[in-house]
């Protein structure tokens, strides 16, 4: 079995805001709708210290947006590299977000992957997230 390649997690620094957006888009998580500068700005100006980074070899090869709003936690913009996956490193970063969330009193953190993502949605189900019984409602207010 390969070893896991360590993973340098740390929260985003400013230097870190093109290879961050280059890197959801190379993950295509950026779509029409959503604009990653706006998103990643928003971020900045709530819970920036759970806007994580994981470097490889000094590469910004993953990250994740977590936050918590005081009743539960939210994951999103999980992204690893293609070049980088199923090498343990979105594992490695979830499992950082999971500490900083419990270290603020989360019991239960939420996501969403749209239904047609079965490869994320199982890789979520390794990590031990199950399929909420609950209906997703959202509205776009801007």
């Amino acid at each position: 079995m390969p070893l896991t390649p360590t993973l340098d997690i740390r929260p985003y620094e400013s230097a870190d805001r093109q290879d961050l957006i280059a890197l959801w888009r190379a993950c295509d998580l950026v779509v029409p709708k959503n604009d990653p500068d706006r998103d990643l700005d928003a971020k900045l100006d709530w819970q920036p210290e759970l806007l994580l980074v994981g470097l490889f070899d000094g590469r910004l090869v993953a990250t994740v947006m977590a936050g918590h709003e005081g009743h539960r936690g939210w994951l999103n913009y999980l992204a690893v590299h293609p070049d980088h996956q199923k090498a343990g490193l979105g594992r490695a970063i979830i499992a950082a977000a999971e500490e900083r969330l419990a270290a603020l009193g989360c019991q239960k953190i939420n996501l969403q992957v749209r239904e047609s993502n079965a490869a994320v949605i199982a890789f979520y189900r390794r990590l031990g997230y199950t399929v909420d019984a609950v209906v997703s409602l959202g509205k776009r207010i801007r």
